[in-house]
């Protein structure tokens, strides 16, 4: 007897539903969605700008700020675009292969930014509590390494999910009821047991990922019993003041996400459409509203803002 062709049970294309019972309202949802990914591409791609045009700026803080632009646009252009095609043309179709595609950014670019949020938190808890030794830890060999640490734990982590979902044999359900592709909307489409896709897809993203937050978790510990031990309080409000942009933009992206993973897994009374919802908001706030926080409460990026976009046209005018 011939072995079984695992090949011959994948399907050539799946068919991306979009929202379920909502798809009568997929253009009006389509206009906010649409609004928010071009403000994030806009915002972000003028921070990457000014970062890269300004020397000043090319400090830790500022250069981990690039990286969680790059991982913000790669995170929300991953995903929108094709999701914009679906609710505007109705081209919910896309292939194997390309869905695989798509499953692996949209998860390495959460778990990179989880590492470039805990880098962004020791570079704050160095500052404030070594600030003599701040130049000779965080130096721009350390912030490459720390970038490709960030890059090579993604891909180990989220790679093994592709062979996890190669495996299995699809015997004709190739409907997936979301707007883009994930790993576990894949895996339930399959006829065969997926325990092992579960138990990796929720285990060890989500342990990484919570080992991310509570080292964040202890850095702002630390944090705060070194401000308290200032004499000022004048001190006490600039140096927290400069943690601040940190801490919302931590919120934005752990809340969200957080959110949506448990009551996906265990939400059962929540609507699916409310699950869809969530989800395409996961991948649209953190790179709409992180140029936002840090645009609107650092000093440094705003007037660099001001100077290399305002000052040029003044000086246009008066010439």
């Amino acid at each position: 007897m011939p072995p079984f062709n695992l090949t011959s049970m994948t399907p050539a294309t799946f068919i991306l539903a979009g929202i379920p019972g909502m798809e009568k309202s997929h253009i009006w949802i389509s206009i906010p969605f649409c609004s928010m990914y071009l403000a994030g591409l806009l915002g972000n791609g003028v921070m990457l700008f000014v970062i890269r045009t300004e020397r000043s700026l090319h400090q830790p803080m500022y250069l981990f700020l690039s990286m969680l632009a790059i991982v913000d646009l790669m995170l929300s252009t991953t995903t929108v675009p094709k999701m914009l095609a679906l609710f505007w043309f109705s081209a919910g179709e896309i292939s194997f292969g390309a869905c695989l595609t798509q499953m692996f950014f949209l998860h390495f670019s959460f778990s990179a930014e989880s590492v470039i949020l805990l880098a962004m938190a020791f570079d704050r808890f160095v500052a404030i509590c070594y600030p003599l030794r701040y130049a000779a830890v965080l130096t721009q060999s350390a912030v490459v390494k720390t970038g490709l640490v960030a890059l090579l734990r993604s891909f180990c982590i989220i790679f093994p999910c592709i062979f996890l979902l190669k495996r299995l044999p699809f015997c004709g359900h190739n409907v997936i009821p979301h707007t883009y592709c994930e790993h576990m909307g894949i895996a339930r489409l399959a006829c065969a047991d997926i325990s092992i896709n579960i138990l990796y897809g929720l285990a060890v993203p989500f342990a990484a990922v919570v080992v991310d937050v509570v080292l964040i978790a202890v850095s702002y510990i630390l944090i705060l019993l070194a401000l308290f031990r200032l004499p000022s309080r004048t001190a006490r409000h600039k140096a927290f003041n400069t943690c601040g942009s940190h801490v919302c933009v931590i919120l934005l992206f752990y809340i969200p996400a957080f959110f949506t993973v448990l009551t996906h897994r265990f939400g059962q009374e929540i609507p699916h459409h409310v699950h869809i919802i969530l989800a395409n908001l996961y991948v649209l706030f953190p790179p709409l509203l992180n140029p936002v926080v840090y645009g609107a409460r650092t000093q440094q990026i705003k007037k660099k803002v001001v100077k290399v976009f305002i000052c040029p046209k003044s000086h246009l005018l008066q010439g």
